[in-house]
């Protein structure tokens, strides 16, 4: 993926300006849904190790535009950044999210 479509992701989902080297983060994947042009949704998150020699994902976050929700974007997004991490060795994720966010945890 292009820096310049992560930081058009961070721009649109967060209305900040990715800060310095964030595309370039080791151990931070993060992955852009597009069609044309148009960013229809992103996930990042961190690869971590752990004191037992395995390593881990923890997904930090998702988005998929309200207009293209229920579409699978989102498993897709959440599918690769497992894929990722499977291939950095992760043997365990995580995602943290709160009990009324009916989007996340139907996902």
């Amino acid at each position: 993926m292009s820096t310049g479509l992560l930081e058009r992701a961070v721009r649109h989902f967060k209305g900040v300006e990715a800060g310095r080297g964030f595309a370039q983060t080791p151990g931070a994947p993060a992955f852009v849904a597009v069609a044309g042009e148009e960013i229809q949704g992103w996930c990042w998150g961190y690869h971590l190790p752990r004191p037992d020699a395995s390593s881990m994902l923890c997904l930090h976050e998702l988005d998929v535009e309200a207009a293209h929700r229920r579409q699978g974007i989102g498993r897709d997004l959440l599918r690769a950044f497992i894929a990722e991490g499977t291939k950095l060795g992760a043997t365990k994720m995580f995602l943290f999210t709160g009990a009324d966010n009916a989007p996340a945890r139907s996902l």
